[in-house]
């Protein structure tokens, strides 16, 4: 499979279709997921297009990964999580969805179980709500 360039992430991207943005620089961008397995899931892209992570530059890789590291505290902080966890799938046999390289970052609770991946959508209001308190933990503590 080659990479689609109008998979929702890339249409993400150029604007074409919204998100609740919770971080974006020059390489990345960050958002929640509308199918969330968590409270605060969230999601982080490359703006460079790669399918998996077999076709992601080690460029963008890292990138991504600077981006985890700020966010995945935050995401924590703000949804007062018990622990995060990092998911990345490639390929359909793996559970991939969208096909744009991106990494989960999932707030977990003890004692609570984790909803399946991509089984339904959130309210926009409650994403934006989420979104609000990780940008104010994000603000709270800024990068070096």
């Amino acid at each position: 499979m080659s990479y689609d360039p109008d998979n929702i992430f890339a249409k993400i991207l150029r604007g074409e279709m919204p998100a609740v943005v919770v971080h974006e620089d020059a390489e990345t961008l960050a958002f929640m997921d509308v199918m969330p397995q968590s409270p605060g899931h969230t999601l982080v892209i490359p703006k460079a297009p790669a399918e998996n992570l077999f076709d992601l530059p080690p460029e963008a890789a890292a990138a991504v990964m600077r981006t985890v590291q700020r966010l995945a505290p935050a995401v924590r902080e703000a949804l007062q999580a018990d622990g995060i966890m990092l998911c990345q799938y490639n390929g359909a046999a793996a559970g991939q969805t969208v096909f744009h390289f991106h990494m989960h970052i999932v707030p977990r609770y003890a004692g609570k179980s984790l909803g399946s991946h991509s089984s339904g959508m959130a309210d926009h209001k409650t994403l934006q709500q989420d979104a609000e308190r990780i940008k104010a933990a994000l603000a709270a503590n800024p990068q070096p």
